[in-house]
């Protein structure tokens, strides 16, 4: 599995992301995630709609806590073909409790827990810690990759600014 070094840091040390290395204008890969019901849920049925893709190390972190309500209010002012989707490890059960206690109703949150297939097919994997990069990925409803934010230090939010651009750009 192809590796890569030098793109993120947590705390300022250097890890490794694992897995395949999406560019714009690509074919967005397709995975299957489980939702909050341990329901198996395919990217791909999202095919249609433009899709934020966020994807995070842990809900219950104070950085990704602060990134996924400020994605939820954002998606109160989005159109019904623009959905936003985070994606970490956490346990589906941990998802759902998160959920519930921070009032997140916008944003669909998946776990790629089981299978590390989204982390994989985004190389958004970190090796050491078997977590996902803080990364922000764009698909178009033709299920075209337009934009790619992967953020470099992991304990940073994104740049909110640059995602809600690209955004206004494709819908």
């Amino acid at each position: 599995m192809k590796e890569r070094t030098g793109i993120v840091t947590m705390m300022g040390n250097p890890l490794t992301l694992v897995g395949n290395e999406p560019k714009v204008g690509d074919v967005a890969p397709d995975f299957t995630v489980l939702d909050n019901n341990l329901s198996p849920v395919q990217f791909s049925s999202f095919r249609g709609k433009t899709c934020i893709l966020s994807s995070v190390p842990s809900l219950d972190t104070p950085v990704c806590d602060m990134e996924t309500r400020r994605f939820n209010e954002e998606a109160r002012r989005l159109g019904v073909n623009e959905v936003i989707l985070t994606i970490s490890m956490d346990l589906p059960f941990a998802q759902k409790r998160w959920c519930a206690a921070s009032g997140a109703d916008k944003v669909q949150t998946l776990s790629d827990h089981r299978d590390a297939a989204f982390g994989v097919s985004y190389g958004a994997l970190i090796k050491e810690l078997r977590l996902l990069a803080r990364a922000v990925f764009i698909v178009d409803p033709k299920g075209i990759l337009q934009y790619i934010q992967i953020v470099k230090e992991m304990t940073s939010e994104p740049d909110y600014g640059a995602i809600l651009e690209a955004l206004k750009k494709i819908s």
